[in-house]
């Protein structure tokens, strides 16, 4: 089962905000040990991003962080440094989000750790890259969608442009980091080695942009915002219902005329200005007026029950009430229980990815901040009393 691939592994994150917790609750929920290093007192700022809150937790956080142990390192002391490095020593994977530079400064580099451990699979998460001028700037999501052109091809045209609605770097990010780790642990178990990933959001963001980059380097033309459309495709764009909106695709002539037919217009289909795609695109605003004056006149249900009925793909836009509510949704059993304390209905999002027709886990919920230092610290040989000792230091909580 998917639950239990890295069943046995141990990574050691240390990581915040949402790229690097995404891929470490990836590796958690299948079936890695992650325990998460926290800054004592305040932990990963993911803590504080409320309302909105779940029995006084973060939902950002409770949806990132499941599948985790926390222990409260200071990484800015000399002990706390050394108590990570022997950490590492038994982990086999590590995994940060710390500026370039910093894990070395700190003696938690690549170079530091590897001489006690030639197996540990180390992956490093930046903002803009490991090389380059900008290389020690911070980085957010939002930041990187404008930096890396995502928000000029974003929204409607002569609107002010727009980020994408939900966190596609920082998430994208996670999951490059992830398959990077997959890679190195199935490279390992060949050669018995570790190696050195590295995933930024600069180079996620980049990724994203393969098609409108393309398409500028063939015809040296910027692309423009479309809204919901396609440069390359038309129809391919929101149509406006009766009662709300349908999205209508057709990426060849074939499909252009089963959705003239689902529309009971299939003399569109052999208009001239319609015949194909390269005529479709050159007369888009027309099309469109064309195939919105008939969806207009049908509910957003019968427009997609008509045209799903003949073939055309389409579909229903729906906000995020009406998506959980549909028994698509539900049938394919993406949603699952993570109880909290004090909220024993609480659900999450899990992996999208299955195995034999089985979900994986959703794993275990949240760590409270701190709640597993003891247990963690113990077994990596410290007593009572040297615990007791750290504490009055402040260098673990």
């Amino acid at each position: 089962m998917l639950e239990a691939i890295l069943s046995g592994c141990r990574v050691l994150d240390l990581t915040q905000n949402v790229a690097g917790p995404f891929c470490t609750h990836i590796l958690g929920d299948l079936g890695a040990e992650v325990i998460k290093i926290e800054r004592p007192g305040s932990g990963d700022d993911a803590r504080q991003w409320k309302p909105p809150e779940v029995a006084g937790v973060s939902t950002g956080f409770a949806a990132l962080n499941r599948s985790k142990k926390s222990v409260c390192i200071d990484l800015d002391s000399a002990i706390g440094q050394q108590l990570v490095a022997r950490l590492a020593a038994g982990a086999d994977v590590l995994v940060h989000s710390l500026k370039p530079g910093s894990a070395e400064a700190r003696g938690l580099g690549d170079g530091h750790l590897r001489p006690t451990n030639p197996r540990l699979v180390y992956c490093a998460i930046s903002a803009f890259g490991e090389v380059g001028p900008m290389r020690a700037l911070p980085g957010y999501d939002p930041l990187m969608q404008a930096f890396a052109g995502i928000m000029s091809v974003s929204g409607h045209e002569g609107d002010e442009p727009a980020r994408v609605g939900v966190s596609l770097i920082d998430m994208g990010t996670g999951m490059w980091a992830t398959m990077a780790i997959l890679a190195a642990l199935l490279r390992r178990a060949t050669t018995g080695e570790g190696m050195r990933v590295h995933a930024s959001l600069l180079e996620t963001g980049l990724s994203w942009m393969t098609v409108p980059v393309a398409n500028y380097l063939a015809t040296q033309r910027l692309p423009r915002k479309m809204g919901s459309a396609m440069a390359m495709m038309a129809p391919y764009e929101l149509f406006d219902s009766a009662d709300g909106k349908v999205f209508i695709a057709a990426a060849t002539d074939r499909l252009f005329g089963r959705i003239c037919s689902a529309l009971a217009c299939p003399e569109l289909a052999q208009d001239p200005r319609f015949i194909d795609m390269s005529a479709r695109i050159g007369h888009r605003k027309a099309l469109h007026a064309e195939l919105e004056a008939r969806t207009r006149q049908r509910s957003t249900a019968d427009c997609a029950a008509a045209l799903r009925a003949a073939g055309a793909p389409c579909s229903e836009m729906h906000d995020v009430a009406q998506m959980l509510a549909h028994e698509q949704v539900q049938a394919v059993g993406m949603l699952g229980a993570l109880p909290l304390p004090g909220a024993p209905q609480h659900q999450t999002m899990g992996l999208p990815i299955s195995s034999q027709g089985r979900r994986g886990r959703s794993g275990p919920p949240p760590p409270v901040l701190g709640g597993n230092t003891d247990e963690v610290l113990t077994a990596l040989g410290l007593h009572a009393d040297e615990l007791a000792a750290l504490r009055q230091q402040r260098v673990v909580d």
